[in-house]
């Protein structure tokens, strides 16, 4: 019975190193370029992602925002605010994001502290702010809808009364 046993065991071993590679390779790192192109910067608290996953039922770009996220030291780190933001985009491609053109009109007026900023050429994306007005975060909103836009600046922006 002693080999039988030395054979489960090396089977389960296996089982187990096989089981751990999977878990390893599912949360691959991807670089900082190939995060940008996907509409994060990496500066984004994997805890972010599982909040993301919430509101956003796709299952890939949840797998790529944890792919580029960063590990939360503490608790306390997915409670990060600004103290404003800007949604940069291009003009003469908003007619192609009818969302983000819907959060405009319709919206923006809700949150004091964001404020547009047209820039040729520019993909749809949020520019949060530090208390200095210092760029911190730069998050690509090409796919958003517009309520995971007002979610999202609820969550992490200050009111303007917390901010003055």
């Amino acid at each position: 019975m002693g080999v039988l046993d030395s054979i489960r065991k090396m089977g389960f071993l296996l089982l187990f190193l096989v089981a751990s590679a999977m878990i390893v390779s599912s949360r691959e790192q991807l670089t900082s370029r190939e995060c940008e192109n996907l509409g994060f910067t990496g500066l984004a608290l994997c805890s972010d992602c599982n909040t993301f996953a919430e509101y956003v039922k796709d299952q890939e770009l949840v797998s790529d925002c944890l792919k580029c996220c960063t590990e939360d030291s503490d608790d306390s780190m997915s409670k990060i605010t600004y103290s404003g933001a800007v949604l940069e985009v291009c003009m003469r491609k908003l007619v192609f994001y009818p969302e983000i053109v819907g959060f405009i009109e319709d919206e923006k007026d809700k949150f004091p502290s964001v404020k547009i900023q047209y820039a040729y050429n520019s993909p749809p994306k949020l520019i949060m702010l530090d208390d200095e007005g210092q760029q911190k975060e730069t998050l690509r909103i090409d796919n958003w809808k517009r309520e995971h836009i007002l979610q999202f600046l609820r969550e992490k922006v200050k009111p303007a009364s917390a901010s003055s």
